[in-house]
C-alpha cells in the first residue's frame, strides 16, 4: 500500500508542477564564431529527447516544449536571456550554453532562481569547481577530464612539453588542469602560450614557443588546446616545429576541424568522441538516425547534447516531478546510458563522469577527415578526475 501511494504522489507531483507541459529552455550560441558547435549540440538534445521518449516527446504524459535562446557567446546576454527563460517563460530546467565565458556568467542566474542548468558543452573547470552552485550539473566533458585522458595518452620518459591555448577560461582552466595531470609523470611543461581567442596569425607564438624549446632536451610536444576557428595546428606546422625536433599534439575536435590533423597521420591525444568508437545501442540508434536525416555521421556535440536530453527525461522521469529540489536528490549520482556509454552525476560537484579515448591519427584516402582510431577506451575507473569545489 505504502508503494502504491508513494507512487500515486510522484504522479501528482509531475502533473502539477508540469502545468500541461515541460519546459526546458536551450540558451546556447546559436550565432556566432561557435554555431557549428551550436548546432550540433541543439540536434543531439532534441535526438536525446526523442530517442529518450520514444519519439513521443512527452514525460509520463505532459509534453515538452523546447525554448531556444541565442547568447551570441555575450556572457551579459547569456545571463539576461537565462533569466528570462526562468522568470519569464517559466522553463524548469535549462541546458547550454557553448561558450566557458557565457557559462560562467549563467551560473549565479541557475542560483538566483533555484532552477537546473544543465552545462553543455562549456569545458572550463571553474563551471564544476570555484564558480560552482548546486544548482549546476553538466554532462559535458571538464577541462579535468580532457588534460587527464591527454596526459594518459601522451607523457612518457623525457618527454618535454609546451603549450598553446586561447586566452579564456577554456584555455586557462585546460592547460592547468593538464599541468597538474602531469604530476607524478615523466613529462613536464616548460612552456606556456596564451593568445587571443579570434587569433589568426600565430607567428609571434609560435616563435615564442620555438625560442624556449630550442635547447631543451628530450621528447619535445607542442600540445594545443582550441576551440573554433583559426587553424593554430596547420599553421604552425606550416613552419616547420621539426627543425627544433617539436611535434605538435592535441585532442579531438569535431570533423570540419580533423580535416587539418591529416597533416599528422600517427599523432596520439585523447578525444570526448567519434562516431565510429564507442559500440552500445545509444550510439547505434544516433549514427543511424543522424545519417539518415543529416546525410552524415554525428559529431562531437551531437553526442553531448544527446546525452543531455536523455539526462532530462530520465531525470524528471525518475524523480516523477519537475520540482528543483526533488530533481537535484534525483540527479545526484544518477546514471543513465548515452552514445559514449554509461554516465553518472558525481554527488560533489554534479560534474558527469565518463570515457574518453585515447587514439591514434589514421589517413584514410576518401575520407574528408582524419580518422581518431582507438588505442583505449579510457573508462570512469581509468580517470582520477578531481574534485575543484571545495
Amino acid at each position: 500500500m505504502k508503494r502504491i501511494l508513494l507512487a500515486g504522489a510522484a504522479a501528482l507531483a509531475l502533473a502539477g508542477a508540469a502545468s500541461a507541459e515541460i519546459r526546458i529552455a536551450h540558451v546556447y550560441g546559436k550565432t556566432g564564431p561557435l554555431e557549428a558547435y551550436a548546432k550540433q549540440s541543439h540536434d543531439g538534445l532534441m535526438l536525446g529527447l526523442e530517442y529518450a521518449t520514444d519519439g513521443t516527446m512527452e514525460i509520463d504524459g505532459e509534453p515538452i516544449t523546447v525554448i531556444e535562446k541565442d547568447t551570441q557567446l555575450d556572457p551579459a546576454r547569456g545571463r539576461a536571456l537565462l533569466a528570462e527563460a526562468y522568470g519569464d517563460d517559466d522553463a524548469h530546467i535549462a541546458v547550454g550554453p557553448v561558450s566557458s565565458g557565457v557559462a560562467l556568467a549563467m551560473l549565479p542566474v541557475a542560483q538566483e532562481y533555484e532552477r537546473i542548468l544543465l552545462v553543455e558543452p562549456a569545458v572550463a573547470d571553474s563551471i564544476t569547481g570555484s564558480n560552482w552552485n548546486r544548482y549546476i550539473f553538466r554532462t559535458g566533458r571538464n577541462s579535468s577530464q580532457d588534460a587527464v585522458s591527454n596526459a594518459i595518452a601522451l607523457a612518457g620518459p623525457d618527454v618535454k612539453i609546451a603549450t598553446l591555448a586561447q586566452d579564456y577560461a577554456f584555455g586557462r582552466d585546460g592547460i592547468a588542469a593538464f599541468r597538474e595531470a602531469l604530476e607524478g609523470t615523466e613529462a613536464e611543461i616548460v612552456h606556456e602560450e596564451y593568445v587571443p581567442t579570434d587569433t589568426t596569425d600565430f607567428t609571434a607564438a609560435a616563435e615564442r614557443i620555438f625560442n624556449a624549446m630550442e635547447d631543451v632536451e628530450g621528447d619535445k610536444k607542442l600540445f594545443i588546446v582550441w576551440a573554433g576557428g583559426g587553424n593554430p595546428m596547420g599553421k604552425i606546422q606550416a613552419m616547420d616545429p621539426s627543425r627544433y625536433g617539436i611535434e605538435i599534439a592535441t585532442g579531438g575536435n569535431i570533423l570540419a576541424a580533423m580535416s587539418a590533423y591529416k597533416q599528422f597521420p600517427g599523432m596520439e591525444g585523447a578525444t570526448y568522441y567519434y562516431y565510429e568508437i564507442p559500440d552500445n545501442p545509444v550510439n547505434d540508434w544516433l549514427v543511424e538516425t543522424h545519417q539518415e536525416r543529416f546525410g552524415g555521421p554525428p559529431d562531437f556535440f551531437t553526442a553531448g547534447g544527446m546525452a543531455a536530453g536523455i539526462a532530462v527525461v530520465e531525470a524528471i522521469r525518475r524523480a516523477g516531478s519537475t520540482d528543483t529540489e526533488e530533481l537535484i536528490a534525483t540527479m545526484e549520482g544518477m546514471e543513465w546510458e548515452t552514445p559514449k556509454g554509461t554516465m553518472r552525476f558525481r554527488e560533489e560537484d554534479h560534474q558527469a563522469l565518463q570515457s574518453m579515448y585515447h587514439f591514434r591519427i589514421k589517413v584514410e584516402d576518401g575520407v574528408e577527415w582524419a580518422i581518431p582510431e582507438l588505442v583505449r577506451e579510457l573508462t570512469i575507473e581509468d580517470l582520477p578526475i578531481p574534485v575543484r569545489n571545495q
